[in-house]
């Protein structure tokens, strides 16, 4: 059976980090940087389990910034 794998890439410029993505994320991928602000001062998202996503895009659907782009890749 062939696996999907997902890949999130976060702008992490225009983040206003909203935590939305963290909450609507099912396989815990995502979390707010708590030591790192960007440009603006904003706390931003970064994907800490990268491993462990499956290419939902829920997170890019409930960004309100449009920050996220999720790439599925299917291994057979």
């Amino acid at each position: 059976m062939a696996k999907v794998i997902g890949a999130v890439e976060i702008n992490r410029e225009r983040c206003k980090g909203c935590d939305l993505c963290v909450v609507a994320c099912p396989c815990q991928v995502l979390s707010l940087q708590q030591n790192e602000v960007n440009d603006k001062g904003y706390h931003f998202a970064a994907d800490v389990a990268p491993e462990k996503c499956i290419g939902c895009a829920a997170c890019a659907t409930v960004c309100p910034d449009g920050c996220i782009t999720v790439y599925r890749v299917v291994e057979k």
